[in-house]
């Protein structure tokens, strides 16, 4: 099974501190990444923004905008998804990793993980794409398992979508099992189908209904 670890890379070395501001300027006009691990002695004290540099002195050196560094991290132990969220929330292309004894080991890039999520078995696997919704206090991720579990479906991700005081969205990948079924089931539970799908016998007899009736009333 491939690691997230697996991923974890060397290409580019870390920064010192006491490189110039003109040196690290150079660095980012040739790469594309956002920010980039600064170190002293091997110790990651931060990252610096590809945007934050272009407006420092040239003459200066790092240590000398250290009070700007941004201090994310990952740990080699992570699992994907809490990379993930590292990445969504600084608004970054590239994460440091540090050790458990905070030296700095490498970084990961965004396009990496993603490759590690595209093998994941919610993109890899074949299946079908249900997004469901229902009041916060009355939703749980265990009982929409279950609703599809006992239509003789398989849930291969389950990932909360949006979710606010009112209302909590799921999209959900199922292998298997008959999907009008598990959508007419939801239904019986209170969950609102945001996703639509041609096998929905209950839009399809809303749909005949309304034909109907716009027909009676044309005649």
């Amino acid at each position: 099974m491939l690691e997230i670890k697996n991923y974890l890379n060397n290409d580019y070395k870390a920064i010192e501190s006491f490189e110039t501001i003109e040196f690290v300027q150079d660095f980012f006009a040739d790469v594309s990444f956002s920010h980039f691990p600064i170190v002293e002695e091997n110790v990651y004290i931060g990252s610096i923004s590809a945007y934050d540099i272009e407006t420092f002195d040239s003459k200066k050196i790092l240590k000398d905008y250290r009070y700007v560094l941004e201090g994310f991290f990952a740990r080699p132990s992570m699992i994907w998804l809490d990379i993930l969220e590292i990445f969504a929330k600084n608004n970054t292309n590239i994460i440091p990793v540090l050790d458990e004894k905070n030296k700095y080991v490498g970084y990961y890039e965004i396009e990496d993980i993603m490759k590690f999520f595209n093998q994941t078995p919610f993109l890899r696997e074949p299946g079908g794409i249900i997004v469901i919704e229902k009041v916060s206090l009355d939703f749980s991720m265990s009982q929409a398992v279950q609703i599809v579990e006992s239509n003789n479906g398989k849930v291969l991700g389950l990932i909360i979508s949006e979710s606010s005081i009112d209302k909590t969205q799921a999209t959900l990948k199922i292998a298997l099992g008959a999907m009008n079924e598990i959508i007419q089931t939801f239904r019986r539970y209170n969950y609102d189908i945001i996703s639509e799908h041609q096998e929905d016998s209950y839009i399809t007899n809303l749909k005949e209904r309304s034909d109907y009736l716009d027909k009676y009333l044309n005649i």
